[in-house]
This record gives C-alpha cells, sequence and structure tokens, in this order.
C-alpha cells in the first residue's frame, strides 16, 4: 500500500509540476490575494500559501513555539488514517507550546468541495492551510533532502532544528517523538 501512496504522490507531484493549465492558475488567484506580502485567505477557514510563504511561516518562526508539520491529502487514504493522532497531540500538547499544522496538498480549486467539507465532517481542529505551488522539484528539497516527495510527511521544528519524518504515525509513535524533542 505503501509503494501505491508513494507512486501516486511522485505522480501527481510530476503532473502537476508540468501542468500550465489556465484553469490552475485561474483558481489560485481566486483562492490567494497578496496583500503587501501577507496572504489573506478568500474564506476564513483555509490560507493558501505558496512554499515561500509556507517556509516564512512555519519552517523560519520567530517564536519558541514547536510546529508539528504534516503534509497531507484528502485522497490519500494512510494521510486520513493518521490525522486522528495528529489531532489528539494538538488538543493534548498546545499548552506546552506545540502547534499543529496540516499542510494539505489538494488542488486549490478543491478547497471548497474537498477540504473545506473534509475538514468540517472530521471536526479538524488543528490549522489546515494549503500549499499552491507546482514547482515540487524545487520545495521537496526545502523541506528535506530525505524526501522523496510521498505523503504522508512531517516536519518537527523546535528551536531552529528540522526533524523530517516519511511515514504515517499512531499518536503513542507521534508522541514518542514529540516528547523526545521537546
Amino acid at each position: 500500500m505503501k509503494k501505491w501512496c508513494l507512486l501516486l504522490a511522485v505522480l501527481l507531484l510530476i503532473i502537476s509540476c508540468n501542468q500550465k493549465d489556465s484553469k490552475r492558475e485561474e483558481a489560485s488567484l481566486e483562492t490567494k490575494i497578496e496583500n503587501q506580502g501577507e496572504v489573506v485567505p478568500v474564506n476564513d477557514k483555509v490560507k493558501v500559501y505558496d512554499y515561500n510563504e509556507l517556509e516564512r511561516e512555519f519552517f523560519l518562526p520567530t517564536t519558541n513555539k514547536t510546529y508539528v508539520i504534516n503534509f497531507w491529502a484528502t485522497w490519500c487514504k494512510p494521510c486520513i488514517e493518521e490525522l486522528p493522532a495528529f489531532e489528539k497531540l494538538n488538543a493534548n500538547y498546545k499548552e506546552a507550546n506545540v502547534e499543529v499544522v496540516l499542510v494539505s496538498l489538494d488542488f486549490p480549486e478543491k478547497i471548497e468541495n474537498g477540504v473545506i467539507p473534509f475538514m468540517e465532517k472530521n471536526n479538524l481542529q488543528s490549522k489546515v492551510v494549503l500549499l499552491d505551488d507546482p514547482d515540487a522539484n524545487t520545495w521537496i528539497p526545502k523541506v528535506s533532502p530525505e524526501w522523496s516527495g510521498a505523503i504522508p510527511a512531517t516536519v518537527i521544528i523546535r528551536d531552529g532544528k528540522r526533524y523530517f519524518f516519511e511515514r504515517t504515525f499512531t499518536y503513542e509513535t507521534l508522541e514518542k517523538e514529540i516528547k523526545t524533542i521537546l
């Protein structure tokens, strides 16, 4: 199953890298509005970032917060299966200054009829953002040189250090990692 997810993820990333579809560009413009370098959501539930914006916001924080950044998609079964672990971590470690950020790799045109309904149906409480950056060949190695591009993938960032995991988590295995890092 992991091989199929990896193959599907790589295939989708290759397709999205080569896609020059004007529909995708229009959807991106409708979803994201630039305002003096800040990302402003068209809806109040999901902000859309390109990788540089995502990196500035979560990968290079100036606070003492620990970020648990999970790359996922609504079409990825292993991603969906592990989301309850991230939700539980978000609830249990909020007081420890840990923030879970769920980075959706769904297409921007799927926000209104895919991502938001999924969030509502599953009552997601963690911050959900969407990464809209078709140049995966550039941003995947920036997340981690070890990342093949398969999802789910998770990065934990604390005190400027990155801990990368290309795997699925249960709550117990995720909590073990966060306890080691904290």
